[in-house]
């Protein structure tokens, strides 16, 4: 089972740290590590079967393209769930990158890295080379130049 979920990762699963402004923040950006999984809806009991597994997460219907998604955003559960399952059943595409990149960013949160600007910048530059193909809000310059120091 446990290499079923890898390798199912491996194909439609997202892993992903993302930035955006909170002026109510001493920093001014809040970071919110994530992990995704999407499949169509008639094809859920993957997704529920994932959810069971890692017994974290939330599961949601997308009517935008009929799918149902899994994701997990608390820094605790990918930190104490997630990312040891990773550890021991690694994915074989590039993807993996993105595991070891999440990784670190949520030591660095753990750390409170994400507290303190250069920490904040550190975060956005790893968050960056992440899901090269993904769409970003913020380019890194624009966190960079906006964060008080």
């Amino acid at each position: 089972m446990p290499s079923y979920i890898s390798g199912y990762f491996d194909g439609e699963g997202c892993f992903s740290v993302s930035i955006s402004p909170r002026p109510s923040l001493r920093v001014g950006w809040e970071v919110r590590p994530s992990v995704a999984l999407s499949q169509n809806a008639d094809r859920r009991e993957v997704v529920d079967l994932v959810h069971a597994y890692f017994l974290c997460g939330t599961i949601r219907r997308d009517s935008s393209d009929r799918t149902v998604k899994w994701e997990v955003r608390s820094l605790r559960s990918i930190v104490d769930s997630v990312l040891p399952h990773f550890d021991r059943w690694p994915l074989l595409s590039g993807k993996q990158s993105d595991v070891a990149l999440l990784a670190r960013v949520c030591l660095q949160m753990e750390q409170g890295e994400h507290l303190r600007p250069q920490g904040l910048i550190e975060i956005a530059r790893l968050a960056s080379t992440m899901n090269p193909s993904g769409i970003r809000r913020y380019e890194i310059e624009e966190i960079e130049t906006s964060i008080p120091r």
